[in-house]
């Protein structure tokens, strides 16, 4: 009897999940009077898909990879370290100092959107994608920070100190210690950093006028400005726009992310 309710709830939790996934999918290629008409469509057309296309949407994707690369890399130059200081040393004031750090993720962007716009515009970042990446970076950096500091400190100590005793110097012991053993960690961090990056819509669109990334490219005031509300169709291709790309990454890095969780535990 218990793996009947274990069966049952399971396909209850996946049923959750897949439904309104494969719904919106369906509907983001309905027609348009079929779908008010339908629970499921029974017309199919890509006239959304076409439009979104119209609009640079492919261009919008490049951007929006490329702004995600460069606030990885960015995140994890300036919060790698932070993160391993807050996470090896005591020193007075460590708990406040994360709660500092945490204090700054929940400051809404859309607060500092005008100095923003202006300080960008003055010196030559606005509408450029490293100025996105700036911004993203920004926003990411709490979470890395905070993440790398616990990721760094699950890192046993006495294998850093065994690293000295044979001689190691402080730069070999954190690349042939520290940082393998942190590798699955770091690479989990940086992924949810793309993810960050990926979703954030309000900075894209206050500090950008062409180079737009890919939410904002689908958020375009042609698309908003037909008809006043927006069709639900039209929603649901955007939503399947920005989802599948980002779901693809996530499967397809998931199996490097298990085979370094791995490799880390046979170390």
């Amino acid at each position: 009897m218990r793996r009947v309710w274990v069966f049952i709830i399971s396909m209850l939790i996946i049923a959750w999940i897949t439904v309104p996934i494969t719904y919106t999918i369906l509907s983001s290629f309905a027609d348009l009077v079929d779908y008010y008409e339908n629970v499921l469509p029974r017309r199919y057309t890509l006239r959304y898909y076409e439009e979104y296309l119209r609009l640079g949407v492919g261009e919008a994707l490049v951007r929006s990879v490329l702004v995600g690369i460069l606030t990885i890399i960015l995140s994890m130059i300036i919060g790698l370290p932070a993160g391993y200081a807050i996470g090896r040393y005591v020193f007075r004031g460590r708990d406040s100092l994360k709660l500092a750090i945490l204090f700054f993720k929940v400051i809404p962007i859309a607060i500092m959107a005008v100095p923003l716009a202006v300080l960008f515009i003055r010196v030559g970042l606005y509408d450029t994608l490293i100025g996105i990446a700036l911004i993203h970076t920004a926003i990411s950096l709490p979470f890395v920070v905070l993440t790398a500091s616990s990721v760094f400190g699950s890192v046993p100590r006495d294998l850093e100190e065994a690293g000295y005793v044979f001689g190691m110097s402080g730069l070999q012991v954190m690349l042939r210690i520290t940082l393998p053993l942190a590798a699955p960690g770091i690479a989990a961090t940086a992924l949810f950093a793309f993810l960050i990056s990926w979703n954030e819509i309000v900075a894209a669109i206050i500090l950008s006028s062409f180079n737009r990334t890919l939410p904002a490219a689908v958020m375009t005031p042609y698309v908003m400005g037909t008809g006043g509300e927006l069709p639900d169709p039209y929603k649901f291709a955007a939503t399947t726009i920005m989802v599948t790309p980002a779901l693809i990454f996530m499967l397809y890095i998931r199996r490097y992310l298990i085979a370094m969780w791995g490799a880390a535990g046979v170390r």
